[in-house]
């Protein structure tokens, strides 16, 4: 890409607080962006090849939405966590393995999209994300969910197409989750803990694609309680 159509539209970002380029083959951040730490709220990469993000990210001090999506990053480094206005970060279809802890750092972060990447794991450190409304880790390779999802904010938790065969019972005392989707995973009836159909705020648990058919979540001791919930948020959204 030519340096006279970058420098266009870093004279359009400058006025309008936007840069977006995406799908133009970048193999780097560009170093250009670092004249307009002052001014953008929302920058947009996608459909690139970047590989790294560049230390100065964290001097992006009004930044509001970060969006990276298929691209190449392995990791992220740790001055993402200076991102203190950041309210939305998208990272799907990367290489992520991981997160760093200053994740835990961003507190104004309402949407974390992770959908796509190569976690084995159930990212720690997410519950200092008081603002944290929806968490997207869909298409990866997690076997486990763990107890530590309870100091979770996130109002939604989408896990569909992992390798779940474990869901900690102590996810039910996440205190703002309404919508936990687990569809295409590998659980058994018996891995469904009871007490987030008896005691959670969850009113739509999506489970379609594992090991069992869902009808036979009738059987299961809580389940009315649940259709309570459930029927009570779809009469709401009527």
């Amino acid at each position: 890409m030519g340096n006279s159509a970058l420098k266009a539209h870093l004279e359009t970002s400058q006025k309008t607080g936007v840069f977006q380029l995406t799908g133009k083959g970048l193999t780097e951040f560009p170093e250009e962006l670092q004249k307009l730490t002052g001014n953008l709220r929302t920058v947009d990469l996608s459909n690139n090849k970047i590989e790294v993000l560049p230390v100065f990210i964290g001097g992006f001090q009004q930044l509001k939405s970060l969006t990276i999506s298929s691209n190449k990053l392995t990791c992220l480094p740790n001055d993402i966590g200076k991102l203190k206005k950041l309210e939305t970060l998208i990272l799907n279809g990367n290489q992520l393995k991981q997160l760093p802890s200053s994740v835990g750092q961003l507190k104004s972060l309402r949407t974390l999209s992770l959908s796509g990447n190569h976690f084995k794991e159930f990212p720690s450190g997410l519950g200092t994300l008081r603002q944290l409304d929806v968490l997207d880790l869909s298409k990866n390779k997690i076997q486990v969910v763990p107890a530590e999802v309870a100091e979770l904010q996130a109002i939604e938790i989408n896990l569909n197409q992992n390798q779940i065969s474990t869901v900690s019972p102590e996810v039910s005392r996440a205190p703002r989750l309404k919508v936990l989707r687990l569809e295409e995973n590998c659980l058994e009836l018996v891995s469904i803990p009871v007490s987030i159909l008896t005691d959670s705020q969850v009113s739509l648990l999506s489970l379609e694609g594992n090991l069992f058919e869902v009808k036979k979540m009738r059987d299961l001791e809580g389940y009315d309680k649940y259709m309570e919930r459930f029927t009570a948020t779809k009469k709401k959204f009527a």
